[in-house]
């Protein structure tokens, strides 16, 4: 084979196409969710037709596959764009983490994951797929590339739960629905996790946890 040939899936315009199609499912699943983004939805979006879209994916694993890896890809381009703002002089270190998560948590990437996570809980295909992600994310929480403040903290059991509290509240209230007062309410609940994360880690007392 010549040096500058690609087998067919691995040209320029077919990773091109590939990046388009996986652009249209992240978006879709954050959009619509799982289910009704079929593979057939996901073609029409991305200006494909059915035949060039089994190009590419031949079966609805293969396409969930790639679009995980999709996902995950843009769901750490998003912490390394975060790292690179560190907090402003002032600013808690732990508590500018955990206002950079949450808003991560309102991107594309996030909701299109989350969603993901949602459906797994009936969809034993997507249940397996999604195993390796959730384990590489969980565990990337370790790695200062993540969490900032609440990683740097420290690695004993107290500063892993500072960074477990943290984490999943704000990702449970995400997910969660508030039928009223839903901003003083958010506002209350995001300073409340930060001051128990601020407890935790070594920065304050009890007494402190709820505001004045």
């Amino acid at each position: 084979m010549d040096a500058h040939t690609y087998p067919a899936k691995a040209t320029p315009k077919s990773l091109r196409t590939r990046a388009r199609i996986l652009d249209a499912a992240m978006q879709l699943f954050a959009d619509i969710g799982y289910h009704p983004a079929t593979n057939a939805v996901i073609a029409d979006a991305a200006s494909l037709t059915r035949g060039a879209m089994l190009y590419h994916f031949a079966t609805r694993e293969e396409l969930v596959e790639a679009a995980i890896g999709h996902i995950e890809l843009n769901r750490a381009r998003l912490f390394e764009a975060a790292a690179s703002e560190p907090a402003l002089p002032g600013i808690d270190a732990s508590e500018h983490a955990i206002d950079v998560y949450w808003s991560m948590l309102q991107e594309t990437p996030f909701l299109a994951f989350a969603e993901l996570e949602a459906a797994a809980r009936t969809d034993p295909m997507l249940s397996d797929l999604l195993q390796g992600a959730r384990s590489a994310f969980d565990h990337a929480q370790l790695g200062g590339d993540r969490f900032g403040a609440m990683v740097q903290a420290g690695a004993d059991s107290r500063f892993q739960t500072s960074r477990d509290l943290g984490r999943f509240l704000l990702e449970g209230m995400a997910k969660g629905s508030m039928t009223y007062d839903e901003v003083a309410r958010r506002d209350r609940l995001l300073a409340v996790v930060k001051r128990a994360v601020r407890m935790l880690n070594r920065k304050g007392d009890l007494h402190d946890l709820w505001m004045n």
